[in-house]
């Protein structure tokens, strides 16, 4: 055999091998198209999912239908979706919390490795975290809110939504980074902890922009900061919490995932195609009113975020439920 003549054979039977899953990813897709997501149905980040599925039963001429399966923070719906055929038309929409809460919280008892069972494919949005006082509260911005905590005999109490939830944790980090005397408040739900400070029961709450919107309109609520890498487009005039605590970046976000093994020509595919989707401006300004936005991301650069999410929060996570297990 001439020199050579290995690596020529072993990249034409890498070729041929490929070019089934090609020739799928062009076919792709050719019937309708699944989503599972924990969210609950009429909820913000279900109201985002099915912005998207609407758009791509468009682009795709094909159906995608939404599968709410909601409970146990999350873990329902990674089991169920860890099941998943591997063919590119069941996709999993995964939330925050799934990837830096329920490792921690059920470490040892989830029955899935999420880092294994699934392949990131794209940003469908984020929700990034606000800091919100009721209107009577001395402080107009996030510093004179730090002193104003410290300053007050015992602190200062603050709502969010589920403890261990991205809100309350924003409240954690914000607390860590800070050294604001601040406590937390369980909150069935964004809207009592809304009404909670818009009656002055509790003074501040960490929520959503969308959670937040009902006591911002009727100008109970103050918006101080939010918890975004940058000021965003729709609320310029709103500080970003990490121009004066730096670190406290924050949201609750949605990923598409597919089962591991799905192949990377399909992957590609639908990345391509989600990232059209999102950048719609029709999609986009929907979004944003839902305190929504987007990040233009490849599936290794979706990965890596995901990567550095667990890193911020695991240690986070851990000391909340070591604070739960001492009572």
């Amino acid at each position: 055999m001439r020199p050579g003549m290995g690596f020529w054979r072993a990249a034409a039977v890498a070729a041929i091998l490929a070019a089934p899953a090609a020739a799928q990813a062009d076919d792709y897709p050719n019937k309708p198209v699944t989503f599972v997501t924990p969210a609950a149905a009429g909820n913000s980040p279900d109201v985002v999912t099915r912005l998207v599925a609407d758009k791509l039963t468009q682009m795709w001429k094909q159906q995608v239908v939404v599968i709410n399966r909601p409970g146990a923070g999350g873990l329902i719906a990674a089991q169920a979706a860890a099941a998943l055929p591997k063919d590119g038309y069941s996709i999993y929409m995964t939330q925050a919390s799934t990837y830096t809460v329920l490792p921690i919280q059920q470490e040892g008892k989830m029955g899935v490795d999420l880092q294994k069972a699934f392949t990131a494919v794209g940003m469908v949005g984020e929700q990034p975290i606000a800091v919100g006082v009721n209107k009577d509260v001395k402080a107009n911005n996030v510093a004179e809110l730090i002193k104003l905590a410290n300053d007050t005999p015992g602190g200062m109490l603050f709502a969010a939504t589920n403890r261990g939830g991205q809100s309350h944790l924003t409240g954690e980090l914000f607390r860590e980074r800070s050294k604001a005397n601040i406590s937390f408040v369980h909150a069935a739900g964004a809207s009592v902890s809304v009404n909670d400070v818009v009656a002055g029961r509790i003074p501040m709450m960490f929520e959503g922009l969308a959670g937040l919107a009902p006591g911002t309109q009727n100008g109970g609520i103050r918006l101080l900061g939010v918890a975004s890498e940058k000021r965003l487009p729709n609320v310029p005039d709103l500080p970003t919490m990490s121009e004066t605590v730096p670190g406290v970046v924050s949201s609750g976000w949605i990923v598409m995932m597919v089962p591991e093994g799905v192949p990377d020509a399909i992957v590609q595919k639908l990345n391509k195609d989600l990232r059209v989707a999102v950048a719609d401006p029709a999609v986009v300004e929907r979004m944003q009113q839902l305190g929504t936005y987007s990040r233009d991301y490849t599936p290794e650069q979706t990965t890596q975020f995901m990567r550095n999410e667990e890193k911020l929060w695991w240690p986070i996570v851990r000391k909340v439920v070591a604070e739960d297990q001492k009572k």
